[in-house]
């Protein structure tokens, strides 16, 4: 049965990017249903399309699974056959640390630098407090690169979960001008520069929807 992921534009659903990039990176099928969000149109359908009122949502056999977290532990489990994270219980469990932080933190960098894979850089205009954020990501990325990076361009070699939770901040980063380490500018560079995330950013570019943060 081919599953269904909902999701909001991929010009700014930076949730949806998560789970999507991890499909489609590794090749598993599925149907693609895009909600316009904060549109009538999103309000009318999503309802019926996710419990929680929310994107992204997965269906399939009859489920909904709702989160981009979930999503992508589902996909794990039932199509990559656990490549989704390290083989190492230590990489693994430090892999998943990195991601849970990425999916319950960075509150500053997320209020004032929101994903709009159009934008591209202007005026610098985030405080101090998104200035933490973006040190503890680099700090994050710098050592797991360093430690397990060796058989890859990605956090732990192999692209995979961790990564997905992290390339929103990579567009982030790179709409808003942030200045990168040596490190870090590879590792976004990496990140940007993967066909499913080229495909997602080709989609992105040809949305007519536009929202203020636009012209911040």
């Amino acid at each position: 049965m081919t599953a269904t992921l909902v999701i909001g534009n991929k010009n700014y659903s930076s949730w949806s990017l998560r789970p999507w990039l991890l499909l489609r990176h590794h090749g598993i099928a599925f149907e693609e249903v895009r909600l316009p969000l904060d549109t009538p149109e999103f309000h009318e359908r999503i309802a019926v399309l996710s419990p929680t009122g929310r994107v992204p949502a997965l269906r399939v056999d009859g489920e909904v699974i709702c989160d981009s977290l979930a999503i992508c532990e589902y996909a794990n489990e039932r199509w990559l056959g656990g490549r989704g994270w390290p083989d190492d219980r230590t990489v693994r469990a430090l892999a998943r640390s990195a991601a849970a932080e990425m999916h319950s933190g960075f509150a500053a960098l997320r209020n004032q630098l929101p994903m709009n894979c159009r934008r591209q850089p202007r005026s610098r205009h985030w405080d101090v407090a998104v200035d933490r954020d973006i040190a503890r990501i680099q700090c994050l990325w710098q050592e797991l690169r360093g430690r397990f990076g060796e058989d890859g361009e990605f956090l732990c070699g192999r692209f995979g979960i961790v990564d997905a939770m992290f390339a929103p901040v990579c567009m982030r980063f790179h709409g808003y001008g942030v200045p990168l380490n040596v490190a870090g500018q590879a590792y976004a560079d990496a990140i940007l520069a993967l066909p499913a995330m080229r495909e997602w950013l080709a989609a992105a570019s040809a949305e007519s929807e536009r929202v203020e943060a636009d012209e911040c």
